[in-house]
């Protein structure tokens, strides 16, 4: 039994793996990818299994913490990978991925928000 969707409109941020809210086993779906944003301990606690909207909370904190991470490395790298040995082309390749890795990381920021908001809407309307 296929249920109605509520929602066919999704952000551009709306996370391709996730099915479009409302829709058969959508839910399903966000946690299966909010999951993979978490540490595996976390993602194998009953309260995030029985509630997804926890888990999406739960990443969102932890994807915000990389990006501070990610920003501190990248912000750092100059001064403290010449100190470790690192040829200055290995710095500069180092900073382009630290500097796309905060992009990306962004970008799965938006998606969990968006997913959160979906499933806190979802929740609120039962």
């Amino acid at each position: 039994m296929n249920m109605p969707l509520t929602s066919t409109r999704t952000s551009a941020d709306w996370p391709c793996q996730v099915k479009t809210p409302g829709s058969y086993d959508w839910e399903r779906s966000a946690a299966r990818w909010l999951r993979e944003l978490v540490p595996a301990r976390y993602a194998s606690y009953p309260v995030f299994l029985r509630h997804p909207v926890l888990l999406a909370r739960h990443a969102q904190i932890q994807v915000e913490q990389e990006i501070r991470t990610v920003r501190t490395a990248l912000q750092t790298a100059r001064a403290e990978l010449p100190r470790l040995g690192a040829q200055e082309s290995v710095i500069e390749h180092t900073i382009r991925l630290y500097a796309a890795e905060v992009l990306q990381l962004q970008h799965i920021a938006r998606s969990v928000r968006a997913v959160t908001q979906a499933l806190a809407d979802h929740n609120a309307a039962r």
